[in-house]
């Protein structure tokens, strides 16, 4: 196995490693949403923790079907040990097992665990085969005589993914099915969790169990409920000899597809299908963790199974849906994360049909000027109450049409493009207009916080950014220039000149309103629900250097950038506020409220690196190399840290700067995976 492609990290067994233990988080998942995940000891901390979460078709959405295993292995000698660091009994988690656990490793993106006991070795492996809500749980004896029972106790509580832990199915509500090494597990409206169990002398025991008040700390420390119960049909128990993988498959699908490919041949197929990922991404990503990261963003790239209504009306003009989850456990596809997200996710790794598709399918859905903010988990129709995402679909167009020239899709967007600046000049939903007075974009609704600083609980929109926010200004600018661009490209010429003018205007009446003079850097809103002007030092400013046409002019470049870097860069990401306001908090943490109030108020987002590199380049484009040093210092230290080998959604914004919020973030890995690429290839050409 190539080095590049295993991360790992080591145990001793002593038992002051727990913690480490209990923070490191395992994720796969399934190209439809679905995934595994859990913590490196094996004990659930978040109700999202399971090894087989599927996607279901509107209106399910994601279950969670198979939430934990515990696991024994019995010697010849009668003697037996646990692995994997979990025995359920009464509510109680015995971390003991965990003592057996050696290693912890990703090899080729996929979570591989080596225990060591009574002088034998097993190593497990976990894998979900691409586009089925199935899971396969592989253990092979690398070391020692055999073979020795393994026993392998299943327990369940299905419930919709992001639900509480007391809703879901009764515990006295399943039917079983059971034979040999085979067993089905009904709910009512949901398809039945099928498992099987391929090895030698495979058996199922039914043997009921209730666990209860089982403690999910996370959950607890974000304001949750924190405590819930899981049901135990009973076990599998089955022979381990060495060169005899056992595998135990769990799935929703019926039992046809699931058992089409052998283990062995579903495990190769999937390491085959990551080896044609990384054989395509762009390279400068062929060394080192950068790999990793094209992996990571293979997770974020799926194909929704809520929507069935839509799929064949856009696989009827040759295309096929695809979108973007931004982020794990609990987040849907958001079209503001999508368009961020896409030419990092698709582009730079080669994925550019998915690209199209992935364009194709927001487009299918713009009402009113818009495209959807976000699609509800479970619903195929979108909430549009957004912005900026609108505005990003043209900076995600234009990175698409430099990597593929595809004019055809250009083409058959034009009028979509040109209906979405006319209702933004004409006004649209939530306030959304252009001031026929200074050319600048207006925003505002009370009701919703419509730009990416969008905490809001209740009635109470956390930072009201209501008036002239400067990124979605800077957007605006940039969305003009490209579409004078491609007009004119495209001999649309009576439009242009009225275009230019636009863009003009924009550009003029936003360095006059925007540059605060006194402080040598952009105002964050003006002309706000008061008509004043916001004078918080915040990192939205960056986009007015970093977008493609940048709206500021160039004698200001150099002050706003070294306020970003004095105030708000940290070692992963930049701060949303600056320390010395009053509003500012450093740690992201606590209930909801308590987070909802940080989220935005100096918490660090991983994601804005990609724009302050851009800026950097642009204000000092000889410092390239220490623009790769920052990236390999920032992938070293957080790819073995929360997620293995994945982008955390924020950090707290001092101290040891502990990740937090989702564990997976789509925008955090596709952002600095592009600046990846484009420091490595300037790097490399300078």
């Amino acid at each position: 196995m190539n080095s590049d492609m295993v991360i790992r990290t080591h145990w001793t067994g002593d038992l002051a490693e727990q913690e480490a233990l209990l923070t490191r988080e395992w994720l796969v998942t399934n190209g439809l949403g679905g995934y595994a995940s859990g913590t490196i000891s094996g004990v659930p901390t978040r109700r999202f923790h399971s090894f087989l979460t599927a996607a279901l078709s509107d209106p399910r959405g994601r279950f969670v079907m198979l939430n934990q295993l515990s696991e024994l292995v019995r010697f010849p000698d009668g003697s037996s040990q646990k692995i994997g660091g979990i025995e359920l009994a009464g509510g109680a988690l015995d971390l003991h097992g965990m003592s057996s656990l050696r290693e912890f490793r990703l090899e080729s993106g996929l979570p591989v665990w080596r225990y060591e006991l009574a002088n034998h070795v097993i190593e497990k492996w976990i894998v979900m085969p691409y586009m089925s809500n199935t899971v396969l749980v592989r253990y092979r004896l690398v070391a020692g005589t055999g073979p020795v029972r393994l026993k392998i106790r299943l327990a369940v509580h299905f419930r919709r993914h992001e639900a509480s832990l007391a809703e879901g199915f009764p515990m006295d509500s399943y039917d079983l099915k059971a034979s040999a090494g085979r067993l089905e597990i009904h709910g009512f409206s949901i398809p039945p969790l099928r498992l099987y169990v391929d090895g030698e002398n495979p058996a199922f025991t039914i043997e009921t169990k209730r666990f209860s008040d089982i403690l999910y700390r996370i959950e607890g420390q974000r304001g949750y409920e924190a405590q819930g119960n899981l049901w135990s049909p009973g076990y599998f128990r089955v022979d381990l000899a060495a060169g005899k993988d056992v595998t135990l498959i769990a799935s929703s699908e019926n039992r046809e597809s699931t058992m089409a490919l052998s283990p062995a041949e579903t495990f190769q197929a999937e390491l085959e299908r990551r080896r044609r990922l990384l054989a395509a991404a762009r390279p400068e990503l062929a060394k080192g963790l950068a790999k990793q990261l094209v992996l990571a963003a293979d997770q974020f790239i799926i194909a929704p199974t809520e929507r069935v209504v839509e799929t064949p009306r856009i696989c009827a003009t040759g295309g096929d849906v695809r979108t973007i989850i931004a982020g794990y456990h609990w987040f849907t596809d958001w079209g503001r994360d999508t368009m961020i997200s896409l030419e990092g996710l698709t582009l730079t790794t080669g994925r550019y049909t998915e690209a199209g598709h992935i364009l194709r399918t927001f487009a299918h859905h713009l009402r009113d000027g818009l495209i959807p903010n976000l699609f509800p988990e479970g619903e195929s129709e979108g909430v549009y109450y957004t912005a900026d995402a609108t505005l990003w679909f043209f900076h995600a167009l234009e990175r698409y049409l430099e990597y593929t020239g595809d004019r055809g899709l250009l083409k058959e967007l034009l009028p979509k493009l040109l209906d979405i600046i006319d209702h933004h000049i004409r006004g649209t939903r939530f306030g959304i207009h252009c001031d026929p007075g200074d050319g600048l974009l207006v925003q505002g609704d009370p009701r919703y916080a419509l730009t990416w600083m969008d905490a809001k609980l209740g009635d109470w929109v956390v930072t009201p950014r209501r008036g002239k926010a400067v990124e979605i200004n800077a957007l605006w600018y940039n969305a003009l220039r490209l579409m004078q661009k491609w007009m004119q490209e495209e001999n649309l010429s009576p439009n242009v000149s009225e275009i230019a003018k636009r863009a003009d205007v924009t550009r003029l009446s936003f360095n006059q309103r925007f540059w605060n003079a006194g402080t040598g850097y952009l105002y964050d809103v003006v002309d706000g629900e008061n008509g004043e002007n916001d004078p918080a030092c915040r990192p939205n400013q960056v986009f007015a250097l970093s977008l493609s046409h940048p709206v500021l002019d160039q004698a200001h470049w150099h002050s706003v950038f070294q306020i970003i870097k004095d105030r708000l860069l940290t070692p992963v990401g930049l701060r949303t506020l600056s320390p010395d306001h009053p509003d500012y908090k450093a740690v992201y943490h606590g209930d909801l409220r308590a987070r909802d109030a940080s989220y935005h108020q100096g918490t660090v987002w991983p994601w804005l690196l990609g724009p302050y590199i851009d800026a950097w380049l642009r204000v000092y484009p000889e410092q390239r190399k220490d623009a790769r040093d920052f990236l390999d210092r920032l992938l070293a230290r957080h790819l073995h840290e929360a997620c293995i080998g994945s982008v955390s959604e924020v950090f707290d914004a001092e101290g040891s700067f502990t990740p937090r919020g989702c564990i997976a973030q789509a925008w955090s890995v596709a952002e600095i995976l592009r600046a990846w690429v484009k420091v490595a290839e300037n790097h490399e050409r300078g």
